[in-house]
């Protein structure tokens, strides 16, 4: 029964840290950027967009479509930085096991 409680105890304080990463990664910034900087992306370390910047020497109107495919480059690459991150915080949690996040 005391190894039970014990390994309650544990989960509760994993849960507990896992939570402390996930306000930590609400407020950790990734910067990503494409075109050679003419595009910045800023998100969370959760992937979530805070704000997309765009030079103005990018915008063309007669050529919608690059200035379209350099926001997507961005936004993944951020959302993909974000996604590290959070992974090499998760290690600190899980000691180096391999471990996914929910998000």
């Amino acid at each position: 029964m005391a190894d039970y409680m014990k390994m309650i105890a544990q989960a509760q304080q994993m849960q507990e840290r896992l939570q402390e990463i996930q306000d930590q990664l609400a407020h950790q910034t990734v910067v990503a950027t494409s075109g050679g900087g003419m595009v910045t992306v800023t998100a969370t370390g959760q992937g979530q967009v805070m704000a997309i910047k765009v030079d103005r020497a990018v915008i063309n109107t007669d050529d919608v479509e690059m200035l379209e495919d350099l926001l997507l480059v961005a936004v993944a690459d951020a959302q993909k930085k974000a996604a590290e991150l959070a992974q090499e915080e998760m290690k600190k949690l899980t000691g180096g096991l391999p471990f996914k996040l929910p998000f």
